[in-house]
């Protein structure tokens, strides 16, 4: 099922934020965020932080897309950062690397401070966020299958529908 990718932009100190919904994939979604993006750096808002928290799936096209314009934007003297990685994303920005193409942050208030120099902030480093999810799920994995009062593993009880 194709979803649409809407973007909603509002401004937080100075700082574009571009709150994507819907797919990040190959066609109109693409498209639409190439424009967006090209529109601020041509408008001369080169503080930008795109939000991925709601943001169902990505491929590969959306990640050369992104990564295009962090370079465009560093060119221009400015910056795009992410914020919100999804675990659902984990994978394919593993695999792709993007913690070393981007500077990637867990949330908003972490985003917006990193284009402060004086403001400390902490950096999101991916590959050890995808190891802690790998060795909680393994965790999870190696426990015994005794059931609960339910009639379910302990296992089954603690997954979180999606």
């Amino acid at each position: 099922m194709y979803v649409d990718l809407h973007i909603e932009q509002r401004e937080k100190e100075g700082i574009i934020i571009l709150d994507l919904q819907g797919q990040l994939v190959l066609g109109p979604n693409d498209v639409l965020l190439r424009q967006r993006l090209q529109a601020l750096r041509q408008g001369g808002h080169l503080s930008v932080a795109l939000n991925l928290k709601h943001v169902s799936e990505m491929d590969t096209t959306a990640l050369g897309t992104l990564v295009f314009y962090a370079m465009k934007f560093r060119e221009a003297g400015g910056r795009l950062v992410l914020l919100n990685l999804s675990p659902s994303h984990s994978e394919l920005s593993n695999t792709v690397k993007l913690n070393t193409a981007f500077d990637i942050y867990p949330d908003e208030v972490s985003a917006v401070n990193s284009f402060f120099p004086e403001r400390a902030v902490p950096r999101y480093d991916i590959l050890e966020f995808v190891e802690d999810q790998e060795q909680q799920r393994h965790a999870l994995d190696s426990e015994p299958s005794e059931k609960n009062g339910h009639g379910q593993t302990k296992r089954e009880s603690q997954e979180v529908p999606k």
